[in-house]
């Protein structure tokens, strides 16, 4: 009798807990995205016990852990990763396809934008950014037309993207790292002018002794992270996020991760070393998020935009398959391949081969008279002939190509017909492109595979019970969820489901 009592108060206080999560009006005062650049799932594990208590090790041991977050398209780079986990989109719908691409033939940077003006330094190029590339609306964005734009979404970062991106179209503020002036600036799209708090932040900043010693790219020093945490905590301070009657919104996203990573690789004290200091950054956060908010006031999730292969001449110095492929030399051949094939000398028809896309230019080929689908048959039959190549596709004849399910629809779902250019070709694992921002020694990214399309993903905080899943779920699934607990709408490109192991 006592047993069956005791399962039965068990029971009612499983479902007065999903009552409580389900309660509507009920709402966290603050909501915290955190985004690590390039940072591996295998990383939770590989640093486990040389993490802090308060840190990761507080996320994974009070929060909940999706144990198999996979990316559902390609190419996993930063801008496309921030947009999804805070649209719930991919690029097919989002239309952010890469760090840059081509609108209509036109190249551009994901948040590049002439339109606008710096603020907060003299550095003016580097100003020129805004989200007006973004064609979905983010949680930020649905929080703030939730509230009637009472809430405030601040985003931070080290990189313009990792800071416009996730924040959204309708973002009070994005603040990014001028590492020519070594100060945080914004664009005339939020403001006219810094407010006092982050002007405050600069003039600390330009007496920092331990920035001083940095000489370079401020992006190669784990005390980037630091910095980007002291400027989160600025920002929650100043614009007393989660002091107000409507939740508010702060993004955060580290990249000194990933500008490690390109230069030095997966492996190798450098990369242990910045994450065990991000650890510590992430530790500090939280323990002013406790403060300033409350311990059960805010919730917190944690992910990755991607992930990163390991460096290719690593992988063969252990006997394992790996390699690099060579745009330059790629385009190079392939011009040839074509003039071969149409049996004549031609103008240049190839713009770039960027994230293993061919975009071409189509005004060049129709000026020859060339048509279209032959020069891009030709393509594709000359891949084919690549050693390494394991598949080349037409993005308009995907639905006809003999190719694993997995690899159609994760190109369908990266796929925008304005801007994702025209073939797509699929490198054997291991492989690699290996450009501007690859190193001898160093990684890059941007492959299906699951050494790129493998994040970690926390959850933390208000409503959230201790846990973990093994059930695969996806970066888009990060908006739907938190959409779901805040009780407000999904981003308006959203695809994504709900992870109803955390909103149950």
């Amino acid at each position: 009798m006592k047993r069956i009592l005791t399962i039965s108060l068990f029971l009612i206080a499983c479902v007065m807990s999903s009552i409580a999560q389900a309660v509507f009006g009920e709402k966290p005062k603050l909501v915290v995205g955190i985004v690590v650049d390039q940072m591996r799932w295998d990383y939770l594990d590989r640093y486990y016990y040389s993490f802090e208590d308060d840190g990761f090790r507080r996320l994974i041991n009070e929060g909940f852990s999706c144990n198999n977050c996979l990316i559902n398209y390609i190419p996993t780079t930063t801008a496309v990763g921030h947009t999804s986990a805070y649209t719930g989109s991919t690029p097919a719908l989002h239309g952010i396809c890469g760090n840059s691409f081509y609108i209509d033939g036109k190249k551009t940077g994901c948040v590049d934008d002439d339109t606008v003006s710096c603020v907060g330094s003299d550095n003016g190029q580097k100003g020129k950014k805004s989200p007006h590339n973004l064609l979905a609306t983010t949680i930020g964005d649905q929080l703030r037309l939730h509230t009637d734009f009472r809430s405030k979404v601040i985003g931070v970062s080290y990189k313009d993207r990792g800071a416009i991106l996730p924040a959204g179209r309708a973002a009070n503020a994005a603040y990014w790292l001028d590492t020519k002036n070594r100060c945080f600036i914004t664009s005339t799209y939020y403001m006219s002018e810094l407010p006092k708090w982050a002007k405050d932040f600069n003039k600390h900043m330009g007496k920092d002794k331990e920035l001083k010693k940095i000489d370079g790219d401020i992006g190669l020093s784990p005390y980037c992270g630091t910095l980007t945490t002291d400027m989160a905590i600025a920002a929650l301070k100043g614009e007393k996020l989660g002091k107000g009657e409507a939740t508010d919104m702060l993004c955060v996203s580290y990249s000194q991760t990933d500008v490690i990573g390109h230069k030095w690789g997966t492996r190798g004290s450098r990369t242990d070393g910045t994450y065990l200091q991000l650890d510590k950054d992430i530790a500090r956060l939280l323990k002013e998020l406790d403060r300033q908010v409350g311990k059960e006031n805010y919730l917190v999730f944690l992910t990755a935009d991607h992930g990163a292969a390991h460096n290719w001449s690593y992988m063969q110095e252990n006997k394992l398959n790996g390699g690099k492929w060579l745009e330059e030399d790629a385009k190079k051949t392939i011009e040839a391949a074509v003039a071969k094939a149409i049996g004549k000398e031609l103008k240049p028809i190839l713009m770039a081969l960027y994230d293993c896309r061919i975009f071409l230019d189509h005004q060049s080929i129709s000026e020859q008279g060339l048509d279209l689908q032959q020069v891009k048959q030709a393509i594709i039959d000359h891949l084919k002939t690549y050693q390494h190549v394991q598949y080349a596709i037409d993005f308009q004849q995907l639905a006809t190509v003999s190719i694993p399910p997995v690899l159609r629809n994760r190109i369908q779902m990266g796929y925008n017909p304005r801007r994702s250019g025209d073939i797509y070709y699929v490198l054997e694992p291991g492989y690699y492109e290996f450009g501007a921002w690859s190193s001898p020694i160093g990684t890059t990214h941007g492959e299906w595979n699951p050494y790129d399309s493998h994040i970690p993903l926390l959850f933390m905080g208000w409503k959230i019970r201790h846990g973990a899943t093994s059930r695969e779920v996806h970066i888009t699934d990060i908006a739907p969820t938190v959409c779901q607990l805040l009780h407000i709408q999904q981003p308006n490109a959203c695809v994504g489901e709900a992870i109803t192991e955390i909103t149950k």
